[in-house]
């Protein structure tokens, strides 16, 4: 009766200790169990946000005592054991860890702005994540006034990359809108940034500042050109990288004598070189977090924090395919090929007959794509062209030699139908086929409403479409939750809930401009 009696006091006393000491946060975020002595079991309690289960087998001779900073521990002399504490890492995040998405109770600090870090944090809350994006106050992130401004003033873009955050207004110019962060970052699993190298420890919001704090804390920093290296403090957008990491080269229309470019190189008409950037921040991100859940489960390590170093224009550079390669080995220098792609035949864009009576030129195109040998060889059965069939055009590199005669033949034979003609005849030889449409195509199509890949979300009396959740998991629901919010929206939310911030507290903030 009397050790079922200590252990439940004991349990209370843990707890209740824990939980005062975890509000004035006090422990380092540790949760590793220490030998204090080698006669003594003793082990101290390091930022346990959460004990489960709590077990305790006691032996005779059973003390408790405060212990340095703020600390406690247990003692039990030999032989007796004190038995197991066994504790679950902390899960920063306020959503539930047990929910059905795979990022669920992860917490990431995005203090990014614009696209490619901002993109990231899109990508990790879709997959359950919860992320504080912090902002300037007044302003907010740029983004949100940026291209077509919606009747509130608000950019859909905004709505649609700001998805399932919340929104935390706070001055990072000002030393004590700083702190403030800090102090969230603490208390996260992940820090994302995309300012240039060198701002966070200017800051003092750098690794070095919070590991110590917070040693599993996870750093993935985006920049044009890296944390390290002669171009580390140049300042990279993505259409500049893009252009150094040779991409811009290989875009746009062959010089006929040359084969290098010829005038201005043609940009897709989106910053593919932040989307390209945040994917990898995003990929990046998720190793570090199992790479931090191994050690974690190596009860000898305790865990730390990666740096997950993402730069633009390598981000580019994984998608040169053999470009690099090639001209090591073969002293080639790829360029530009219009609407086609070097060395792979056939795969371009075709004209067709307008559905329009009245135009004489064409103004639409299919893109077909038969590099495939057999693929191929349905195709030129289909146009009628078999003499195209044979030993000199039977694989890619004896097409490669031939392939002015083999597109003038495709499209001699597309000019003279629909898209909707060739698209039937496609269809029925199977070979892949696909007509070049605008956005008004892409939400109006039966494929990609039946498949979730736009989606509507509200936005107080209206609605706004947006890409849905990639790639598709089993069981995942890959609904937005909610659309980018308002500037601020979550302030006073994750102010009181997680630094304890009283409302008189919050209004001293708010009057001196350091939160909003």
């Amino acid at each position: 009766m009397m050790s079922w009696l200590v252990e439940n006091i004991l349990r209370y006393l843990l707890v209740a200790r824990y939980q005062e000491l975890w509000r004035k946060n006090v422990f380092n975020r540790f949760e590793t169990m220490n030998y204090l002595s080698p006669r003594h079991q003793a082990y101290t309690l390091s930022a346990l946000p959460e004990l489960q289960p709590l077990v305790i087998n006691f032996g005779r001779k059973l003390r408790v005592w405060p212990h340095n900073h703020g600390r406690f521990g247990l003692s039990v002399s030999e032989p007796w054991t004190l038995g197991i504490l066994e504790s679950r890492r902390r899960l920063f995040s306020s959503t539930p860890a047990g929910g059905d998405l795979p990022l669920s109770g992860i917490r990431v600090l995005e203090i990014g702005q614009l696209i490619a870090g901002p993109f990231a944090g899109q990508l990790l809350g879709q997959f359950g994540a919860e992320i504080i994006k912090i902002e300037p106050p007044q302003t907010g992130d740029p983004l949100r006034v940026w291209r077509e401004l919606d009747v509130d003033g608000t950019s859909p873009w905004f709505r649609s990359i700001g998805r399932n955050k919340k929104s935390v207004a706070i001055d990072l110019r000002r030393p004590e809108g700083r702190e403030l962060v800090k102090k969230l970052a603490i208390k996260s699993d992940v820090l994302l940034e995309n300012f240039k190298p060198g701002t966070l420890e200017k800051w003092s919001m750098g690794p070095a500042n919070l590991h110590p704090h917070n040693p599993s804390l996870i750093f993935t920093r985006v920049s044009g050109y890296g944390q390290t290296g002669p171009w580390a403090s140049r300042p990279g957008y993505a259409s500049v990288c893009e252009a150094e990491s040779g991409f811009r080269y290989i875009n746009g229309y062959p010089d006929p004598q040359t084969g290098r470019l010829s005038g201005a190189p043609v940009r897709p008409n989106i910053s593919l070189g932040d989307s390209v950037a945040g994917l990898h921040a995003a990929f990046g991100t998720v190793l570090a977090l199992l790479s931090r859940h191994r050690q974690e489960a190596r009860a000898s390590s305790r865990p730390i924090g990666k740096t997950v170093d993402v730069s633009i224009v390598e981000s580019m550079l994984n998608l040169m395919e053999g470009i690099i390669p090639e001209y090591d080995r073969k002293g080639k220098i790829r360029g530009p090929s219009g609407s086609s792609v070097t060395g792979i035949v056939p795969t371009n864009a075709y004209p067709c007959r307008s559905e329009s009576p009245a135009q004489t030129s064409p103004d639409e195109y299919i893109v077909i794509g038969a590099n495939g040998d057999t693929i191929y060889n349905r195709l030129m059965r289909a146009i009628g062209r078999q003499d195209l069939i044979g030993p000199e055009y039977q694989h890619n590199q004896h097409r490669v030699g031939r392939q002015e005669e083999i597109e003038t033949a495709i499209s001699g034979w597309t000019r003279q139908r629909t898209p909707d003609e060739v698209i039937e005849v496609m269809n029925a030889a199977r070979v892949p086929v696909g007509r070049v449409v605008s956005v008004k195509e892409v939400v109006e199509n039966a494929h990609i409403r039946e498949r979730g890949a736009v989606r509507d979300v509200n936005i107080g009396d209206w609605t706004v479409k947006m890409q849905g959740t990639f790639p598709v998991l089993d069981g995942v629901d890959s609904q937005p939750k909610w659309a980018g919010p308002d500037l601020g929206a979550h302030t006073d939310e994750v102010l009181t809930e997680d630094l304890d911030l009283t409302q008189e507290e919050l209004g001293q903030l708010r009057r001196e401009g350091i939160i909003g």
